[in-house]
């Protein structure tokens, strides 16, 4: 099973407790998806500040992350539950399903 601990060399400055669940949101910023994405992956950050923590990783700028974390395409999302555990998602979601990924993490 894939889990955070795979990552976290690749993300200085991040110290996964598993006390909050994660969300990381891989993108760059010349891909339409991910903008069409932003604004929902940022309302999901307010809504659920303090519960969940949310992530954004540009590819371009983080390409050791990407290759390791094997991001083939964006948008590219990770859901991190509280044991390090990843469901991984490619592709744009609608909010709803943003929302029931976020609840499913907060138990």
């Amino acid at each position: 099973m894939e889990t955070i601990n795979t990552y976290l060399p690749y993300l200085k400055g991040y110290d996964y407790t598993g006390k909050t669940p994660v969300i990381i949101d891989f993108y760059a910023t010349w891909c339409g998806p991910c903008k069409a994405l932003s604004p929902l992956i940022e309302k999901l950050a307010h809504e659920y500040e303090g519960r969940i923590k949310v992530l954004k990783v540009d590819v371009d700028k983080n390409e050791a992350l990407a290759q390791a974390a094997r991001i083939m395409s964006i948008p590219t999302l990770f859901f991190i539950d509280r044991e390090g555990n990843i469901e991984r998602h490619v592709g744009g979601l609608p909010y709803t399903a943003l929302t029931q990924m976020a609840e499913k993490l907060i138990g």
